[in-house]
């Protein structure tokens, strides 16, 4: 078997090439990737609207005296 990065033959059960260090194999776990932290844009754009929606609420109800 050749080694995909440099060409250098290798033995068929090898995991690494020993000349560049590649591996010979695709990696059969995923290495680990932590969370994507979230953005706090939905959150605001939520306290917004609902602020909005009580100040509107709130100036309704005591411009028509309830």
């Amino acid at each position: 078997m050749q080694c995909r990065q440099c060409g250098t033959e290798i033995a068929d059960k090898a995991l690494i090439c020993y000349r560049c260090g590649a591996a010979t194999t695709e990696a059969k776990y995923k290495p680990y990737e932590p969370p994507s932290s979230r953005s706090i844009a939905p959150v605001v754009i939520a306290v917004i609207i609902l602020a909005v929606l009580v100040l509107v609420a709130w100036f309704l109800l005591h411009s028509t005296g309830l």
